[in-house]
């Protein structure tokens, strides 16, 4: 199951970046399941990782590497996360970071590690080495749409978005992959993305834009509250594009790019939603004249993360009052509920704290059987305004993952 169409678009290529798949047969013959990226010399990159303290191997030899060296190489496995496998598995990680180093000939700390799928097993380093051979013979710089499909788990789909910003009246491209279905909840989310630009970046400057995109986009989702050991969001500046450094373009071209970006890694963020476990609606909750952002993230979230929301959402049963509940629960000081309205989409269901005068049941279901809902909340206690983005809660959903690792 997913919401809306999910074809992936036509990559624009980034100079400097070439990919690589192949094979290990990790969870499942003949899957293409090792993705290696290969990025040029001079390339800066940034990341952005979970915060779940129970962080995977790869996590934490990512990151470390990540400080110390510009890296070159990206090694992806799916099938197997790494994760809760102590001392072992962190020699896993660096076991396939030093195995790749040596095919290519490249310090070990260049390379930066990222697993995914079931947690508390060995990594089958053996498999994974005996597949690099394969993913370097193939490097070619038009293999996003296989990388794509490389790194996905239980996705139905793979994710991808590119767009092309002139600056300068020159072409600047920016490119980008995404997997996650479940286990996803910011901070970041059970999701990898992999985003390439070919502007000349400096590494503060990039991953300052990485942070700020992550905040709007990644970490505005959720399937189903639980946040994973294994995310990474990794965005490479090659500076091949033949452009003036970003920090020195005018205000008009550095806002262009930026908002460019923080529009890609929406797109990608969207993309999970839609391809949520078992998901039939795409719901975006929306909060409006909050006091500050904290507080309207509060209510979005409680509204997001409630079953019985979740589960109205996947019947298509416009029960508002679960909405109302959600609202009323979100441990908003000194909330006045008589100032509240509640819509779903331009439908008002909810007007100063009671049922609205004009909502009527009928209306409330031609909104609820759409794939695309918004549900909107106006609270009438400030300016601020935030959104998150979130599915509903199906049958299939518990299937996929009470039959997860059968």
């Amino acid at each position: 199951m997913a919401v809306g169409p999910g074809a992936l678009p036509d990559f624009f290529e980034i100079p400097g970046v070439r990919i690589g798949i192949a094979s290990a047969g990790i969870k499942k013959p003949g899957r293409k399941d090792v993705v290696v990226f290969e990025l040029a010399e001079g390339s800066r990159t940034a990341g952005v990782f979970t915060k779940n303290q129970f962080c995977a191997a790869p996590v934490v030899v990512a990151k470390e590497h990540l400080k110390n060296d510009s890296p070159r190489y990206l090694l992806i496995n799916t099938g197997n996360a790494n994760a809760g496998t102590g001392s072992q598995g962190m020699q896993d990680a660096l076991e396939s970071c030093n195995a790749l180093a040596s095919e290519v000939n490249c310090s070990a700390s260049h390379v930066l590690p990222f697993s995914t799928g079931v947690i508390g097993e060995p990594l089958p380093v053996s498999k994974i080495k005996s597949a690099l051979p394969a993913a370097l013979e193939n490097l070619m710089s038009a293999h996003w749409p296989e990388a794509a499909s490389g790194i996905m788990t239980t996705d139905t789909r793979p994710k991808g978005a590119t767009v092309e910003v002139l600056v300068e009246g020159k072409p600047v491209r920016i490119s980008g992959i995404s997997k996650g279905a479940g286990m996803i909840r910011p901070n970041m989310a059970t999701m990898l993305a992999f985003v390439a630009t070919d502007a000349p970046i400096a590494q503060d400057v990039l991953q300052q834009l990485l942070t700020e995109a992550v905040e709007r986009s990644f970490n505005r989702i959720t399937i189903d509250s639980d946040t994973s050991t294994n995310d990474a969001c990794i965005l490479t500046a090659t500076g091949q594009a033949d452009v003036t450094a970003m920090t020195d373009l005018n205000q008009s071209e550095w806002l262009n790019f930026r908002a460019a970006l923080q529009d890609l890694m929406q797109e990608l963020a969207h993309a999970i939603v839609r391809d949520g476990e078992g998901a039939t609606k795409f719901v975006e909750v929306r909060v409006e004249q909050a006091a500050d952002r904290q507080e309207a993230l509060d209510v979005a979230y409680t509204i997001a993360h409630s079953p019985l929301v979740k589960t109205a959402l996947f019947a298509s049963d416009p029960n508002w009052g679960r909405i109302l509940a959600a609202v009323g629960r979100a441990e908003i000081e000194s909330l006045d509920v008589n100032g509240i309205d509640i819509y779903l989409n331009d439908v008002c269901i909810v007007e100063r704290g009671g049922r609205a005068v004009s909502y009527t049941e009928e209306a409330g279901q031609a909104v609820m059987d759409q794939e695309e809902i918004l549900i909107r909340v106006v609270l009438r206690r400030g300016q601020v305004k935030d959104q998150v983005w979130t599915t509903d809660l199906s049958h299939e959903y518990v299937r996929i993952n009470a039959e997860y690792r059968t």
